[in-house]
């Protein structure tokens, strides 16, 4: 009887894990490479965050079907966690007590990824070799190999700059200590950093939003303290979300709470602010924007920066991959998910067809396999590890089969730019699963669902 087939996961986030639960259930042997010290480590760094969707929608099927043979007690199904909660609750007893422990590598970073006796040009007997991982620890570089390779790493260690082109501003890397990118916890463990300080806020998603929120909370405690927002767009009101329509009640009090600080003038707007340079003046910090017929700046302590983020490709260019030119992301899923025509509630559950890669065995999945688009949903990337895990072990029908219903229905309550950190919540990466399952049952009760334009 041959060995079963080694699968490596680069990435111990939710989606890694369940990969690896679904891979494992297949009787495959998952490796599963993180860098962070711990499993869902990117989570870690927003565990402050509350996540708009309820448990019933935040776990992985096959991942539940682990922790059941472990006695483990679930969260109840309509309470909202944090991604503190997530990693305590969910993460860390599916990594340490089930049998995907020993099959976990925490502090290995991948540093690159190749077939073994093959560059890229090498064509010849090519699809048959297995996949060389080379990977960092303590004890200095590592090799692994595997026959078949599942990128899971997120996008969480690659922020997008502040520069409205995409490129850094002039100025941002010489002026990083003024500088916090994603969603810093300035009522916790960051409070002394912007307690009492002018901060300015970049950004139109809900970790713009969010952050702005709890900056104004933090003026209450300490008055001088005084939140901006820099907003590229020239309307505020597209942030500001379904409010009371919403069918993510968490999500919807979010957008009505921010409104009502910005209409009271506690956060003040700079709109169609769009960032070119990054000037250090003393222990301030100059943001400027300049356009073709003007220049506008404002004078900060700190800068956070909350425009979304895009994958590292650096260990996969050794790999034969194809990317959509303006997303990054595998060339077949691009249409689905292209921000500019689709918002969470119009991208339709996929898998490995679309996700698989010219370099047969390697596949995108999670938030990296969406490149720089902001819609991706968790529940989603669930179903996208399934299909590939199906798709490895050689069963075509299961991989092709779609097993999560996500209704066509928009869910989104405003269109959102693509510098939204994420189309639903920021780090909160389930929203719109919740939001499509909470407008389906009201639709079946007879009441009108999220129905936002997207």
């Amino acid at each position: 009887m041959s060995e079963a087939k080694t699968v490596a996961i680069i990435g111990a986030g939710p989606v890694g894990l369940a990969a690896a639960a679904h891979v494992l259930e297949r009787g495959l042997q998952p490796i599963v490479l993180e860098a962070g010290d711990h499993v869902g480590h990117a989570m870690r760094q927003w565990g402050h965050v509350q996540l708009f969707s309820p448990w019933e929608y935040n776990v992985d099927k096959a991942a539940v079907r682990l922790l059941a043979t472990t006695g483990w007690n679930s969260p109840e199904p309509d309470q909202y966690p944090t991604g503190a909660e997530m990693v305590e609750r969910y993460l860390e007893p599916l990594a340490n007590n089930t049998a995907l422990k020993p099959h976990i590598h925490t502090s290995s970073r991948v540093t690159g990824i190749s077939r073994v006796g093959f560059d890229k040009l090498k064509t010849k007997g090519r699809e048959t070799a297995p996949f060389e991982i080379r990977y960092q620890n303590g004890k200095g570089p590592e090799i692994v190999k595997a026959d078949a390779v599942i990128d899971v790493s997120g996008t969480w260690h690659s922020p997008n700059p502040a520069g409205a082109n995409g490129l850094p501003a002039i100025g941002e890397t010489e002026a990083t200590d003024r500088i916090a990118y994603g969603m810093p916890d300035v009522l916790g463990k960051d409070r002394a950093r912007y307690a009492g300080k002018t901060v300015a806020v970049l950004g139109a998603g809900h970790s713009a939003i969010g952050t702005l929120t709890d900056l104004a909370k933090l003026a209450e405690q300490a008055p001088e303290t005084q939140p901006i927002w820099l907003l590229r767009g020239n309307d505020p009101a597209k942030a500001f979300g379904g409010g009371a329509n919403d069918k993510l009640v968490a999500r919807g009090e979010l957008g009505a709470a921010f409104a009502a600080l910005v209409t009271a003038g506690r956060i003040k707007v700079e709109s169609e602010f769009r960032v070119s340079h990054l000037i250090p003046d003393g222990p301030r910090l100059i943001v400027g924007a300049l356009s073709a017929c003007s220049a506008r700046r404002v004078v900060v302590d700190e800068l956070i920066v909350a425009t979304g983020f895009r994958p590292d490709l650096d260990f996969v260019r050794e790999l034969r991959i194809r990317l959509d030119p303006a997303i990054e992301c595998p060339v077949a899923l691009a249409p689905l998910i292209d921000p500019n025509e689709h918002s969470c509630g119009t991208v339709r559950p996929h898998g490995a067809r679309e996700l698989a890669q010219n370099e047969p065995g390697f596949y995108f999945a999670g938030m990296k396999s969406y490149g720089r688009a902001p819609t991706f949903l968790m529940l989603t990337g669930y179903e996208q590890v399934r299909s590939i895990a199906a798709d490895i072990a050689g069963d075509r029908e299961a991989a092709e089969r779609v097993e999560l219903v996500l209704p066509e229905t928009g869910v989104c309550s405003r269109s959102l730019a693509p510098d939204a950190s994420n189309c639903c919540g920021g780090p909160a990466l389930s929203d719109v699963d919740a939001c499509c399952v909470a407008d389906e049952k009201a639709k079946q009760q007879g009441k009108t669902g999220c129905g936002c334009a997207s």
